[in-house]
């Protein structure tokens, strides 16, 4: 039996959200007794809590809602990219120079997850990410990536006012799947799976991520 990797992070009760968006909670509504023949629960959430997929109209209001966008950027080969240890609060970039060392397996999948380490904790909020440079969203472009996958809570700075990024990744027409687990993950090629919730006009979709190797 093949191994599968969920790079999905839990929804918990204690998983920190963003600061000052709806936290997760889920309560069992009914229980199974002798009178109740069911437990049946219910979900209190942000789209963006956990593995999520960004859609354009989260920060576009004319932009594609969550049930539009085109769901075969979702699965297929993709490298995952080991950049750990390499960034810190007073150096936070990425550039080409961190990713050109891929550059054959970039342009081979199309799809490409970016493993920093930088939330290791999925209770604490982390208070600086590192980000890609606009050089090297242009430079994913040039190679025809159709996604991008980062295991921190935003492919922007946490701080930022307007959202560079996210608006060069979709000009791009390249998925944004934020909040990844990669922690178990070594670098290189896998099939990769992750397809956000049919959610009617969302901004963003809770997704179950997945790994393997054929």
């Amino acid at each position: 039996m093949k191994k599968i990797w969920d790079i999905s992070r839990p929804l918990t009760k204690d998983l920190a959200p963003w600061p000052g968006d709806t936290p997760f909670r889920y309560e069992l509504t009914w229980r199974l007794s002798q009178t109740c023949s069911v437990n049946v629960g219910a979900l209190s959430m942000s789209a963006h809590n956990g593995t999520h997929a960004d859609a354009p109209f989260h920060f576009d209001g004319k932009g594609a809602a969550i049930d539009s966008v085109p769901l075969a950027n979702y699965i297929g080969a993709a490298v995952v990219i080991d950049l750990a240890k390499r960034f810190s609060r007073t150096q936070p970039s990425i550039g080409v120079v961190d990713l050109k060392h891929a550059r054959a397996q970039i342009a081979k999948t199309r799809r490409v997850l970016l493993k920093t380490n930088c939330f290791p904790d999925s209770t604490r909020f982390p208070d600086w990410i590192p980000v890609l440079k606009p050089e090297a969203i242009a430079w994913l472009s040039e190679l025809r990536v159709v996604l991008l996958g980062i295991d921190v809570p935003s492919v922007d700075p946490i701080e930022a006012k307007v959202l560079a990024n996210h608006q060069a990744l979709a000009v791009r027409e390249i998925a944004i799947v934020e909040s990844l687990d990669l922690r178990e993950v070594k670098a290189g090629v896998y099939q990769f799976a992750a397809l956000p919730l049919k959610i009617v006009g969302g901004d963003a979709a809770p997704m179950r991520a997945l790994l393997w190797r054929e």
